[in-house]
């Protein structure tokens, strides 16, 4: 039976070692297969202005052919999917190396009835950051207040 003696100034060095070495991905060689970052979902900002809404979706490292951005209703849903694939293989080695990984999400908005003009509705994609705005109808746009004279 092994016995680990502790005392007051190692007690947290060796369990930080096995720490250490447990959550290391020791086949992750640049590729993202299986590491904590292809399976979230991307920040998402939404601000309503008094003409529209405006949604930015943090997504670097996509093309726009990836985003697939529908309404129905007043459903708006933003999904993407992407898959890679990529081989390798050695000069006069006896070795390939073949790796691929497949992203995707889907996040859904439930817009307000009634308000939304769908015909003009704007989308591109820069810089990492996918901008949908999308505008209100003209009667749900805020108007600026009446003053009312008191008689």
């Amino acid at each position: 039976m092994l016995t680990i003696r502790r005392n007051g100034t190692n007690s947290h060095a060796f369990p930080a070692l096995f720490d250490d070495f447990f959550s290391r991905e020791l086949f992750n060689w640049g590729n993202n297969n299986f590491s904590s970052t292809s399976t979230t979902v991307p920040s998402i900002n939404v601000k309503e202005t008094a003409e529209n809404y405006e949604v930015e979706v943090a997504a670097p490292g996509l093309d726009k052919k990836d985003f697939n951005v529908t309404l129905d209703n007043n459903l708006l849903t933003i999904s993407c999917t992407k898959s890679t694939n990529t081989e390798e293989k050695g000069e006069g080695d006896n070795y390939t190396r073949r790796e691929f990984s497949y992203q995707s999400f889907q996040r859904s908005f439930e817009l307000p009835k009634n308000v939304v003009d769908e015909d003009n509705i704007n989308a591109c994609y820069d810089n990492g950051i996918l901008n949908l705005t999308i505008p209100k109808k003209d009667e749900a746009k805020q108007k600026a207040p009446k003053m009312i004279e008191i008689a």
